[in-house]
């Protein structure tokens, strides 16, 4: 064989074996979890993820696995615990296990919009108190997320504030839910996301409470047709980091891990907004409804909800002071 041909032949070969030869792995692996999938909370993982590989030069490859791929909720709080899973975004009520001054958030009438309540837990010192709940219980808070609120769905049809009453519908499982739902005249039953479809089905439960995203995106208009806005309640959400999985990078990337939370907070709450818009035409496309409460009816729902976060945190005195310092940053907003 010539010199050149050889040459050829050679330059070849190498190109085979350059496209033959894998790709370089990741120095770290990040497995982030969450029980909703194409809403923000999904949302913020998918900006994370784009972020943290960008940022360390994809030395960490995030991986996301939403719609409960990783186990129901208390399985993946207690994964990102232990270290088996780095990352998990969710609701805040599902952290009451944590440290039950996490069930504030969930109190009726607590917020007077989803604008008021992303900026209040947006404040820096609500958002230090929040993210400072979870240190001493193995994870780092990186971020928090308003995701608007909280609404009714029942196969039978929940219409007027009568409708509430010997319903069993799904809560994410505080005290002040259960209490809500008691002075309705119904009852809140704990349970997983991923468990409700089934439980549905099965008339485990009439309904359930979920943000108008989740109903979308679970597509549970074939079970539920209405939706009732009363917009009592709204849903806070916090994104949470493994600190043993944290303590075993180096401390560069460490940086990028923890920094990168505000980075994506502001994107993804931006995100949410313009989403939340878009929900009640995705929602009635299908064929289904969104309605509210005659005006008398909610006018006696916060009636009766209104003592509600007082006395379900009266005799925890740790809790009723959260509860009182978010309504003073509330009250700003």
């Amino acid at each position: 064989m010539s010199g050149k041909r050889f040459a050829v032949a050679a330059t070849a070969t190498l190109a085979c074996v350059a496209l033959a030869a894998p790709a370089h792995a990741a120095d770290f692996v990040m497995k982030m979890g969450c029980a909703t999938m194409n809403e923000g909370q999904h949302q913020f993982l998918k900006f994370y993820k784009e972020e943290v590989e960008k940022a360390s030069g994809s030395r960490i490859e995030v991986q996301v696995y939403p719609a409960s791929q990783l186990g129901p909720i208390p399985r993946e709080i207690e994964g990102v615990q232990l270290g088996n899973i780095q990352g998990y975004s969710g609701p805040v009520d599902f952290f009451v296990g944590i440290d039950p001054r996490f069930g504030v958030f969930s109190a009726p009438l607590l917020f007077s919009s989803d604008v008021n309540a992303a900026a209040t837990i947006h404040d820096p010192a609500i958002e230090k108190a929040m993210l400072d709940l979870v240190t001493p219980k193995r994870m780092v808070g990186i971020a928090t997320l308003g995701l608007g609120a909280s609404d009714y769905g029942a196969k039978k049809a929940i219409l007027t504030l009568a409708d509430f009453s010997g319903k069993k519908l799904r809560i994410n499982g505080t005290e002040l839910e259960r209490q809500k739902m008691a002075k309705l005249g119904a009852t809140g039953v704990g349970m997983p996301l991923s468990e409700v479809m089934t439980a549905l089905d099965q008339g485990t439960i009439d309904g359930t409470i979920s943000g108008l995203s989740v109903f979308v995106a679970l597509k549970m208009n074939d079970l539920l047709k209405v939706i009732t806005v009363t917009n009592d309640t709204y849903i806070i959400a916090i994104a949470v980091i493994s600190k043993p999985w944290l303590d075993s990078l180096p401390p560069d990337l460490q940086k990028i891990v923890l920094d990168t939370g505000a980075v994506v907070q502001a994107k993804a709450q931006s995100w949410e907004v313009d989403f939340t818009k878009e929900l009640e035409q995705k929602w009635t496309a299908t064929g289904s409804t969104v309605q509210s409460l005659p005006p008398d009816d909610l006018a006696q729902l916060k009636t009766l909800l209104a003592p509600v976060a007082d006395d379900a945190t009266k005799d925890q005195p740790a809790v009723h002071d959260m509860l009182q310092m978010v309504r003073a940053v509330v009250a700003k907003h």
